[in-house]
Protein backbone atom coordinates (compact mmCIF):
# COMPACT_ATOMS: atom_id res chain seq x y z
CA UNK A 1 0.00 0.00 0.00
CA UNK A 2 1.53 3.46 -1.23
CA UNK A 3 2.07 6.06 1.44
CA UNK A 4 0.75 9.82 1.56
CA UNK A 5 3.52 11.94 -0.31
CA UNK A 6 4.41 15.72 0.25
CA UNK A 7 6.70 17.12 -2.03
CA UNK A 8 8.28 20.01 -1.73
CA UNK A 9 7.03 22.82 -3.53
CA UNK A 10 6.93 27.39 -3.71
CA UNK A 11 5.00 29.57 -5.23
CA UNK A 12 5.87 30.92 -9.17
CA UNK A 13 8.53 33.95 -10.15
CA UNK A 14 5.80 35.73 -10.59
CA UNK A 15 4.37 35.50 -7.10
CA UNK A 16 5.96 38.64 -5.59
CA UNK A 17 4.41 40.92 -8.33
CA UNK A 18 1.12 39.32 -8.02
CA UNK A 19 1.15 39.57 -4.20
CA UNK A 20 1.66 43.42 -4.68
CA UNK A 21 -1.05 43.92 -7.12
CA UNK A 22 -3.36 42.61 -4.93
CA UNK A 23 -2.68 43.87 -1.46
CA UNK A 24 -3.13 47.20 -3.21
CA UNK A 25 -6.59 46.19 -4.31
CA UNK A 26 -7.70 44.36 -1.35
CA UNK A 27 -6.34 47.32 0.82
CA UNK A 28 -9.44 49.59 -1.28
CA UNK A 29 -11.97 47.07 -1.77
CA UNK A 30 -12.03 46.38 1.66
CA UNK A 31 -11.94 50.04 3.50
CA UNK A 32 -15.51 48.84 4.92
CA UNK A 33 -15.49 45.42 5.74
CA UNK A 34 -16.28 45.01 9.20
CA UNK A 35 -15.03 42.93 11.90
CA UNK A 36 -18.08 40.28 10.85
CA UNK A 37 -17.10 40.50 7.24
CA UNK A 38 -13.19 39.90 8.01
CA UNK A 39 -14.60 36.98 10.20
CA UNK A 40 -16.59 35.34 8.23
CA UNK A 41 -13.72 34.88 4.98
CA UNK A 42 -14.70 33.15 2.27
CA UNK A 43 -18.27 32.22 3.06
CA UNK A 44 -19.03 36.12 2.58
CA UNK A 45 -21.21 36.21 -0.55
CA UNK A 46 -20.39 39.90 -2.05
CA UNK A 47 -21.45 39.72 -5.56
CA UNK A 48 -20.07 43.35 -6.87
CA UNK A 49 -16.57 41.91 -5.23
CA UNK A 50 -16.55 38.90 -7.15
CA UNK A 51 -17.63 40.79 -10.51
CA UNK A 52 -14.43 43.16 -9.58
CA UNK A 53 -11.96 39.84 -8.74
CA UNK A 54 -13.66 38.84 -12.17
CA UNK A 55 -12.39 42.09 -14.23
CA UNK A 56 -9.27 41.93 -12.79
CA UNK A 57 -8.79 38.13 -14.32
CA UNK A 58 -8.85 36.37 -11.11
CA UNK A 59 -11.64 33.73 -11.38
CA UNK A 60 -10.79 30.95 -14.04
CA UNK A 61 -7.16 31.78 -13.72
CA UNK A 62 -5.97 28.29 -14.48
CA UNK A 63 -8.57 27.55 -17.26
CA UNK A 64 -8.32 27.55 -21.24
CA UNK A 65 -7.90 30.81 -23.01
CA UNK A 66 -10.39 29.39 -25.74
CA UNK A 67 -13.23 29.23 -22.66
CA UNK A 68 -12.05 32.74 -21.34
CA UNK A 69 -9.55 31.27 -18.45
CA UNK A 70 -6.08 33.27 -18.22
CA UNK A 71 -3.74 29.61 -18.70
CA UNK A 72 -1.42 30.66 -15.42
CA UNK A 73 -0.52 28.16 -13.47
CA UNK A 74 -2.15 26.08 -10.15
CA UNK A 75 0.87 28.04 -8.22
CA UNK A 76 -0.22 31.99 -9.42
CA UNK A 77 -4.13 30.68 -8.12
CA UNK A 78 -2.58 29.96 -5.03
CA UNK A 79 -1.17 33.14 -4.49
CA UNK A 80 -4.45 34.52 -5.72
CA UNK A 81 -6.17 32.58 -2.72
CA UNK A 82 -3.98 32.97 0.31
CA UNK A 83 -3.35 36.99 -0.25
CA UNK A 84 -7.88 36.83 -0.27
CA UNK A 85 -8.20 34.60 2.67
CA UNK A 86 -5.01 36.83 4.43
CA UNK A 87 -7.66 39.64 4.72
CA UNK A 88 -10.94 37.82 4.77
CA UNK A 89 -12.58 38.87 1.78
CA UNK A 90 -15.79 38.31 1.12
CA UNK A 91 -15.63 35.83 -2.27
CA UNK A 92 -18.00 33.34 -1.54
CA UNK A 93 -19.79 34.61 -4.75
CA UNK A 94 -17.09 33.24 -7.04
CA UNK A 95 -15.42 31.07 -4.64
CA UNK A 96 -17.22 27.57 -5.35
CA UNK A 97 -17.65 28.21 -9.32
CA UNK A 98 -13.94 28.50 -9.37
CA UNK A 99 -12.59 26.19 -7.25
CA UNK A 100 -14.75 23.01 -8.31
CA UNK A 101 -17.77 23.74 -10.05
CA UNK A 102 -16.46 25.05 -13.03
CA UNK A 103 -13.31 22.64 -13.50
CA UNK A 104 -16.13 19.91 -13.09
CA UNK A 105 -17.86 21.67 -16.68
CA UNK A 106 -14.44 21.85 -18.41
CA UNK A 107 -13.84 18.14 -17.58
CA UNK A 108 -16.70 16.63 -18.19
CA UNK A 109 -19.39 18.85 -19.01
CA UNK A 110 -21.16 19.19 -22.53
CA UNK A 111 -19.38 21.65 -24.67
CA UNK A 112 -23.32 23.30 -24.95
CA UNK A 113 -22.42 23.96 -20.74
CA UNK A 114 -18.90 25.09 -20.98
CA UNK A 115 -20.38 28.04 -23.55
CA UNK A 116 -22.80 28.12 -21.09
CA UNK A 117 -21.37 28.52 -17.73
CA UNK A 118 -17.62 28.84 -17.80
CA UNK A 119 -17.40 32.80 -18.93
CA UNK A 120 -20.31 33.12 -16.47
CA UNK A 121 -18.13 32.23 -13.90
CA UNK A 122 -15.21 33.84 -15.14
CA UNK A 123 -16.84 37.30 -14.94
CA UNK A 124 -18.12 36.90 -11.51
CA UNK A 125 -21.90 36.99 -12.99
CA UNK A 126 -22.77 33.06 -11.85
CA UNK A 127 -22.67 31.58 -8.80
CA UNK A 128 -22.65 27.87 -7.67
CA UNK A 129 -23.88 25.57 -4.91
CA UNK A 130 -22.88 22.07 -3.69
CA UNK A 131 -25.69 20.28 -3.28
CA UNK A 132 -24.36 16.97 -1.30
CA UNK A 133 -25.60 16.50 2.16
CA UNK A 134 -28.89 15.08 2.91
CA UNK A 135 -31.42 15.15 6.24
CA UNK A 136 -30.64 11.64 8.32
CA UNK A 137 -27.78 10.64 6.23
CA UNK A 138 -25.22 12.27 8.39
CA UNK A 139 -21.30 11.60 6.91
CA UNK A 140 -22.95 8.63 5.01
CA UNK A 141 -23.16 10.77 2.01
CA UNK A 142 -23.54 7.46 -0.42
CA UNK A 143 -27.07 6.74 1.73
CA UNK A 144 -28.49 9.81 -0.36
CA UNK A 145 -32.22 9.23 -1.48
CA UNK A 146 -32.64 12.44 -3.00
CA UNK A 147 -34.34 10.94 -6.21
CA UNK A 148 -34.43 11.49 -10.10
CA UNK A 149 -36.36 10.09 -12.45
CA UNK A 150 -36.42 10.18 -15.91
CA UNK A 151 -39.39 11.74 -17.82
CA UNK A 152 -39.94 13.22 -21.13
CA UNK A 153 -37.18 15.24 -22.13
CA UNK A 154 -35.18 15.14 -18.75
CA UNK A 155 -35.63 13.85 -15.33
CA UNK A 156 -38.11 15.08 -12.19
CA UNK A 157 -36.22 15.09 -8.66
CA UNK A 158 -37.67 14.93 -5.70
CA UNK A 159 -36.72 15.18 -2.30
CA UNK A 160 -34.07 16.95 0.34
CA UNK A 161 -30.78 18.44 0.31
CA UNK A 162 -29.05 19.99 3.85
CA UNK A 163 -26.65 22.10 5.16
CA UNK A 164 -26.35 23.59 1.68
CA UNK A 165 -24.12 26.61 1.52
CA UNK A 166 -25.59 29.84 0.15
CA UNK A 167 -27.70 28.24 -1.96
CA UNK A 168 -30.32 31.44 -0.78
CA UNK A 169 -27.90 33.65 -2.69
CA UNK A 170 -26.57 30.95 -5.45
CA UNK A 171 -28.02 30.34 -9.42
CA UNK A 172 -27.35 27.38 -9.38
CA UNK A 173 -26.15 24.12 -7.86
CA UNK A 174 -24.68 21.28 -8.65
CA UNK A 175 -26.32 18.26 -7.47
CA UNK A 176 -25.67 14.56 -6.52
CA UNK A 177 -28.70 12.03 -6.98
CA UNK A 178 -30.22 8.61 -7.15
CA UNK A 179 -30.72 8.03 -10.46
CA UNK A 180 -31.02 3.76 -9.90
CA UNK A 181 -32.48 2.46 -7.04
CA UNK A 182 -29.90 0.22 -4.83
CA UNK A 183 -32.02 -2.57 -2.78
CA UNK A 184 -28.60 -3.62 -1.88
CA UNK A 185 -27.07 -1.66 0.42
CA UNK A 186 -23.21 -2.56 -0.50
CA UNK A 187 -23.49 -1.57 -3.62
CA UNK A 188 -25.19 2.39 -3.18
CA UNK A 189 -22.35 4.16 -4.22
CA UNK A 190 -23.47 2.89 -7.91
CA UNK A 191 -26.48 4.63 -9.26
CA UNK A 192 -25.84 8.21 -8.59
CA UNK A 193 -25.65 10.92 -11.16
CA UNK A 194 -24.60 14.56 -11.20
CA UNK A 195 -26.67 17.48 -12.03
CA UNK A 196 -26.73 21.32 -12.86
CA UNK A 197 -29.80 22.75 -10.82
CA UNK A 198 -31.25 26.35 -11.92
CA UNK A 199 -32.37 27.31 -8.29
CA UNK A 200 -35.22 29.41 -9.70
CA UNK A 201 -37.24 26.46 -11.08
CA UNK A 202 -40.84 25.60 -10.15
CA UNK A 203 -40.87 23.03 -7.08
CA UNK A 204 -37.72 24.01 -5.70
CA UNK A 205 -37.69 25.50 -2.49
CA UNK A 206 -34.68 27.20 -0.15
CA UNK A 207 -35.07 27.51 3.47
CA UNK A 208 -32.10 29.35 5.16
CA UNK A 209 -30.56 27.95 8.60
CA UNK A 210 -29.68 30.47 10.91
CA UNK A 211 -26.33 29.62 12.30
CA UNK A 212 -24.60 30.92 15.94
CA UNK A 213 -24.02 34.32 14.87
CA UNK A 214 -27.79 34.86 13.09
CA UNK A 215 -26.20 34.58 9.64
CA UNK A 216 -28.22 32.58 6.55
CA UNK A 217 -25.49 30.28 6.01
CA UNK A 218 -26.77 27.21 5.06
CA UNK A 219 -29.66 25.73 4.03
CA UNK A 220 -32.40 23.11 3.06
CA UNK A 221 -33.80 22.29 -0.08
CA UNK A 222 -37.13 21.34 -1.00
CA UNK A 223 -37.26 19.14 -4.40
CA UNK A 224 -40.90 18.83 -5.27
CA UNK A 225 -41.16 17.74 -8.81
CA UNK A 226 -38.49 19.86 -10.44
CA UNK A 227 -37.84 19.16 -13.38
CA UNK A 228 -34.07 19.43 -15.72
CA UNK A 229 -33.82 19.00 -18.84
CA UNK A 230 -31.14 16.06 -20.24
CA UNK A 231 -28.77 18.62 -21.21
CA UNK A 232 -28.23 19.33 -17.41
CA UNK A 233 -26.93 16.25 -16.96
CA UNK A 234 -23.08 16.60 -15.82
CA UNK A 235 -20.43 13.70 -16.88
CA UNK A 236 -21.71 10.24 -17.53
CA UNK A 237 -25.47 8.81 -15.93
CA UNK A 238 -24.32 6.11 -12.73
CA UNK A 239 -20.93 8.09 -12.71
CA UNK A 240 -21.91 10.38 -10.32
CA UNK A 241 -20.05 9.05 -7.21
CA UNK A 242 -16.88 8.56 -8.70
CA UNK A 243 -17.17 12.48 -10.51
CA UNK A 244 -18.05 13.81 -6.94
CA UNK A 245 -15.36 11.58 -5.15
CA UNK A 246 -12.76 13.18 -7.02
CA UNK A 247 -14.29 16.76 -7.06
CA UNK A 248 -13.38 16.78 -3.29
CA UNK A 249 -10.07 16.93 -3.90
CA UNK A 250 -10.07 20.43 -5.28
CA UNK A 251 -12.44 21.41 -1.94
CA UNK A 252 -9.97 19.79 0.58
CA UNK A 253 -6.67 20.93 0.06
CA UNK A 254 -6.66 24.85 -0.83
CA UNK A 255 -5.66 27.26 1.91
CA UNK A 256 -8.86 27.90 2.71
CA UNK A 257 -8.75 24.55 4.45
CA UNK A 258 -6.34 26.05 7.40
CA UNK A 259 -6.78 29.91 6.37
CA UNK A 260 -10.10 30.70 7.55
CA UNK A 261 -9.25 31.78 10.85
CA UNK A 262 -6.04 33.72 9.62
CA UNK A 263 -7.65 37.23 9.90
CA UNK A 264 -8.05 36.52 13.45
CA UNK A 265 -4.51 36.49 14.22
CA UNK A 266 -3.49 39.16 11.57
CA UNK A 267 -5.89 41.17 13.53
CA UNK A 268 -4.07 40.55 17.07
CA UNK A 269 -0.81 40.62 16.13
CA UNK A 270 0.23 44.00 17.46
CA UNK A 271 -1.36 43.20 20.64
CA UNK A 272 0.22 39.87 20.91
CA UNK A 273 3.53 41.56 20.36
CA UNK A 274 2.77 43.54 23.53
CA UNK A 275 2.33 40.13 25.41
CA UNK A 276 5.78 39.05 27.14
CA UNK A 277 4.16 35.63 27.20
CA UNK A 278 2.99 35.56 23.09
CA UNK A 279 6.18 35.31 21.16
CA UNK A 280 6.73 31.80 21.64
CA UNK A 281 3.08 30.77 20.99
CA UNK A 282 2.68 32.78 18.51
CA UNK A 283 5.64 31.14 17.05
CA UNK A 284 4.55 27.63 16.94
CA UNK A 285 1.19 29.04 15.58
CA UNK A 286 3.16 30.27 12.59
CA UNK A 287 5.49 26.96 12.16
CA UNK A 288 2.30 25.22 11.95
CA UNK A 289 0.58 27.40 9.48
CA UNK A 290 4.01 26.87 7.25
CA UNK A 291 4.04 23.23 7.93
CA UNK A 292 0.15 23.31 6.59
CA UNK A 293 0.95 25.53 3.95
CA UNK A 294 3.74 23.08 2.34
CA UNK A 295 1.71 20.54 2.10
CA UNK A 296 -1.60 22.63 0.68
CA UNK A 297 1.23 23.93 -1.80
CA UNK A 298 2.16 19.80 -2.54
CA UNK A 299 -1.39 19.10 -3.37
CA UNK A 300 -1.78 21.93 -5.52
CA UNK A 301 1.24 20.91 -7.48
CA UNK A 302 -0.49 17.39 -7.94
CA UNK A 303 -3.34 18.81 -9.16
CA UNK A 304 -1.50 21.02 -11.54
CA UNK A 305 -0.08 18.01 -12.97
CA UNK A 306 -3.41 15.89 -13.13
CA UNK A 307 -2.98 13.87 -10.70
CA UNK A 308 -5.85 13.12 -8.44
CA UNK A 309 -4.89 13.45 -4.42
CA UNK A 310 -7.83 12.99 -2.90
CA UNK A 311 -6.03 10.94 0.82
CA UNK A 312 -3.55 13.80 0.92
CA UNK A 313 -5.91 16.68 0.29
CA UNK A 314 -8.21 14.45 3.24
CA UNK A 315 -5.17 14.83 5.04
CA UNK A 316 -4.63 18.11 4.91
CA UNK A 317 -8.14 19.12 5.50
CA UNK A 318 -8.12 17.46 9.01
CA UNK A 319 -5.05 18.34 10.08
CA UNK A 320 -6.12 21.97 8.86
CA UNK A 321 -9.52 21.46 10.31
CA UNK A 322 -8.00 21.33 13.68
CA UNK A 323 -5.15 24.27 13.99
CA UNK A 324 -8.10 26.93 12.16
CA UNK A 325 -11.00 25.40 14.31
CA UNK A 326 -9.54 25.15 17.60
CA UNK A 327 -5.58 25.93 18.00
CA UNK A 328 -5.56 29.58 16.91
CA UNK A 329 -8.48 30.89 18.15
CA UNK A 330 -8.26 29.11 21.51
CA UNK A 331 -4.59 29.61 21.68
CA UNK A 332 -5.42 33.65 20.87
CA UNK A 333 -8.07 33.88 23.76
CA UNK A 334 -5.98 32.38 26.07
CA UNK A 335 -2.97 35.27 25.12
CA UNK A 336 -4.87 38.39 24.98
CA UNK A 337 -5.80 40.90 27.87
CA UNK A 338 -9.51 41.26 27.62
CA UNK A 339 -8.98 44.88 29.57
CA UNK A 340 -6.55 45.82 26.33
CA UNK A 341 -7.75 44.17 23.41
CA UNK A 342 -9.37 46.36 21.08
CA UNK A 343 -13.21 45.89 20.35
CA UNK A 344 -12.75 44.70 16.68
CA UNK A 345 -10.11 41.83 18.02
CA UNK A 346 -13.46 40.76 20.25
CA UNK A 347 -15.57 40.93 17.86
CA UNK A 348 -13.64 38.69 15.18
CA UNK A 349 -13.00 36.12 18.36
CA UNK A 350 -16.44 35.86 19.11
CA UNK A 351 -17.52 35.43 15.51
CA UNK A 352 -15.55 32.91 14.64
CA UNK A 353 -15.61 30.73 17.78
CA UNK A 354 -19.23 30.22 16.71
CA UNK A 355 -18.70 29.48 13.69
CA UNK A 356 -15.53 27.37 13.51
CA UNK A 357 -17.96 24.71 14.93
CA UNK A 358 -18.50 24.43 10.72
CA UNK A 359 -15.38 23.96 9.80
CA UNK A 360 -14.61 20.04 10.46
CA UNK A 361 -18.07 19.62 8.86
CA UNK A 362 -17.68 21.71 5.57
CA UNK A 363 -15.92 19.10 3.08
CA UNK A 364 -16.46 15.66 5.07
CA UNK A 365 -16.22 15.39 8.84
CA UNK A 366 -13.51 14.19 10.50
CA UNK A 367 -14.17 10.39 10.62
CA UNK A 368 -14.67 10.54 6.82
CA UNK A 369 -11.43 11.88 6.60
CA UNK A 370 -9.62 9.49 9.31
CA UNK A 371 -10.92 6.86 7.60
CA UNK A 372 -9.87 7.85 3.86
CA UNK A 373 -6.42 8.10 5.09
CA UNK A 374 -6.04 4.69 7.20
CA UNK A 375 -7.23 3.17 3.67
CA UNK A 376 -4.16 4.62 2.08
CA UNK A 377 -1.84 3.19 5.20
CA UNK A 378 -3.32 0.29 4.91
CA UNK A 379 -4.80 0.30 8.59
CA UNK A 380 -8.10 -0.52 7.61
Amino acid sequence: MAGLRFDLRDTPPEAPALRAELRAFLAEAGREWTPMVRAYSWMGFDREFTREVGRRGWIGMTWPAAHGGGERTAMERYVVLEEMLAVGAPVAAHWIGDRQSGPLILRLGTEEQRREFIPRIIRGECAFAIGLSEPDSGSDLASLRTRAERVPGGWRINGRKVWTTNAHRCDFMIALLRTEAQPDPKLKHQGLSQFLVDLRSSGLTIRPILDLVGEEGFNEITFDDVFVPDSMVVGEVGQGWKQATAELAFERAGPERYLSSLPLLTAALDDLRAEPAAAEAVGRLLARAGTLRQMSLAVAGMLQEGKAPEREAALVKDVGNDWEQITLPETIRDLLDPARTPPQVTEMLGIITMVARSYSLRGGTREILRGIIARQLGLR
